[in-house]
C-alpha cells in the first residue's frame, strides 16, 4: 500500500491544480490565442491546396520573369509557418510562460 500512497497523492495534486481556477485561466487564455491561430493558418493552406487544384492557369500565371502566382504563395506558406511560430514564442515568454509559472510556484511545482 505504500507505493500507492506517493501516486494517489499525486494524483489528487493533479487534480487540484487541474481544478483551480488559475489552470482554468491559464487554458482558457492558452486557447482563445492558439485555436484562432490555427484555423486561421489551415484556412490560408487549404486556400492554397484548392488554388493549386482548382486555379491552375492562376496559379501558374508569371509574375516576374519565370516566378508564378503559385510559387510566391507557395513560399508563402514558409513565411507564415515561420511568422506564426515567432509570434507564439513571443507570446508565450510575454503572457502564457510567466502565469504558467506562478501557478507551479503557487501549486508547489517544480519550475525550470
Amino acid at each position: 500500500m505504500s507505493n500507492d500512497a506517493p501516486a494517489s497523492a499525486a494524483e489528487d495534486r493533479y487534480a487540484e491544480v487541474q481544478n483551480s481556477a488559475e489552470f482554468e485561466e491559464l487554458r482558457t487564455k492558452f486557447r482563445k490565442f492558439v485555436f484562432p491561430m490555427t484555423i486561421a493558418f489551415l484556412a490560408w493552406y487549404f486556400l492554397y491546396v484548392l488554388l493549386s487544384v482548382f486555379a491552375k492557369d492562376f496559379m501558374g500565371t508569371r509574375v516576374v520573369g519565370d516566378i508564378t502566382w503559385g510559387l510566391i504563395l507557395g513560399l508563402g506558406q514558409f513565411v507564415s509557418t515561420f511568422a506564426i511560430t515567432m509570434y507564439y514564442a513571443r507570446w508565450a515568454d510575454r503572457e502564457f510562460d510567466p502565469r504558467a509559472e506562478a501557478l507551479a510556484q503557487k501549486m508547489g511545482g517544480h519550475h525550470r
